[in-house]
């Protein structure tokens, strides 16, 4: 049986790469939202267009549809904007990259995720924010981790054009990949150091708690026994030394010699299913 609208207003932006990826989940999303809500469906076609979307978007509530990279361009514009303290934003996870959003406490399903923007409830998280105004809504690790990649091509042009045309017969090769190479970093926890440059490390990860801390491990490098992983908590962390990369998200960021990232804490809200969801 139809239900009717509530009164409440929804702003849905639907990113492009969600509709390419799948639209007939899309399709499920905006018609259960518009089912149960006065919503104002938006289709951006490029980032410029869903920033003006959002800051268009007067009393509505925002709804993403899309993937993890979508959720942090949102949260990116509204902190930003200084705007996220007083909007709840909900989302609904279409896409191929969609692990923070699960981790998050979002459904996966379109139907479900999409009820759960209409009957869920607000959770404020908090939030990682850097030195360059950059947010983090989830895990960081350094240095990222290391992906496979094709074997390089000639620079021939008919030589690549008959690479092209084997591909499509035998399955691709792979270029080899390195092991990453341990790293010297400086790693300081509101002020107290964790580890110096002169203790190279596997790598270092942080990511926003629960209680207002950020949580810091350190694997430092090894030789022979498996050296003692080490551990923090604290409101500021900062990392420094030689140019490194990291992984925030969805995305990798860098390279920088130094960063800080302080925890604002409940900076955020994300609308997720409520106890009996």
């Amino acid at each position: 049986m139809a239900t009717s609208p509530t009164s409440e207003q929804l702003l849905v932006v639907i990113d492009p790469v969600a509709r390419r990826t799948d639209g007939e989940s899309v399709r499920i999303a905006k018609d259960v939202l518009s089912a149960g809500a006065h919503a104002k469906v938006c289709l951006p076609e490029g980032p410029e267009e869903f920033a003006r979307a959002l800051a268009r978007r007067g009393s509505r509530r925002p709804v993403v549809v899309g993937d993890d990279r979508a959720l942090v361009r949102a949260v990116s514009l509204l902190h930003r904007q200084r705007e996220l303290a007083g909007c709840a934003l909900s989302m609904v996870p279409v896409g191929s990259v969609l692990s923070m959003a699960h981790a998050l406490g979002v459904p996966t399903g379109a139907v479900a995720a999409a009820r759960a923007v209409l009957d869920g409830v607000e959770r404020r998280l908090d939030l990682l924010v850097d030195d360059s105004d950059g947010v983090v809504l989830g895990a960081l690790r350094i240095p990222p981790p290391v992906r496979r990649l094709p074997a390089p091509e000639a620079g021939r042009p008919w030589l690549r054009t008959a690479q092209s045309l084997v591909r499509t017969l035998v399955p691709a090769r792979e270029a080899p990949v390195p092991a990453p190479r341990p790293t010297r970093l400086r790693v300081e926890v509101d002020g107290v150091l964790l580890v110096d440059l002169d203790q190279p490390v596997d790598a270092v990860s942080l990511t926003p708690g629960a209680t207002g801390l950020a949580e810091v491990e350190v694997q430092p490098a090894s030789v022979g026994a498996q050296a003692a992983v080490l551990r923090a908590k604290g409101r500021t962390v900062s990392v420094s030394g030689a140019d490194f990369r990291y992984r925030a998200d969805a995305g990798v960021v860098g390279p920088v010699r130094r960063r800080t990232w302080t925890v604002w804490e409940d900076a955020w809200g994300l609308t997720v299913p409520g106890a009996g969801g």
